[in-house]
């Protein structure tokens, strides 16, 4: 994953993506949903799936249209996919839970709405990480 570590490091600013709590929860959040279902390349579909079954269906609904994303909360992504998944994350990325879980809940709607362009889920699988960078360039705020 040298190339993908090197993408991530340049998207937050740093040479090293490990210094940036950021870069390290989107990559950890990009593994995640990678293996989220178990089996590679549906991990998206079903991530967005558990979301809808928890009662966030018109929040996911909108990361996957054309107009403006709507927000969930840490507590409410909690809910959805459980303590232990966050915890994953949490320790993957050096945060506390509850902050694991705020951020995630903040870059989520963007790294869904980026992935699916024009309501169409993308195969994650499938992305180099140059095409990841400049896809992902407006969740850290700067440019690719």
């Amino acid at each position: 994953m040298g190339l993908l570590d090197a993408a991530l490091g340049m998207l937050a600013g740093n040479s090293e993506p490990g210094n940036d709590p950021k870069a390290m929860l989107f990559q950890a959040a990009i593994g995640f949903l990678n293996n989220h279902s178990g089996q590679a390349g549906d991990g998206l579909q079903s991530l967005i799936g558990t979301l809808q079954n928890a009662g966030l269906g018109d929040a996911v609904s909108s990361w996957l249209g054309n107009g403006a994303n709507a927000p969930i909360s840490g507590e409410q992504l909690q809910n959805a996919l459980g303590s232990e998944q966050l915890s994953q994350l949490a320790e993957a990325t050096g945060l506390s839970h509850g902050d694991a879980a705020h951020q995630l809940a903040q870059m989520l709607p963007g790294i869904i709405d980026k992935l699916s362009p024009n309501g169409q889920l993308a195969d994650i699988t499938s992305i180099n990480p140059a095409e990841m960078l400049q896809q992902f360039s407006s969740i850290f705020g700067t440019k690719a």
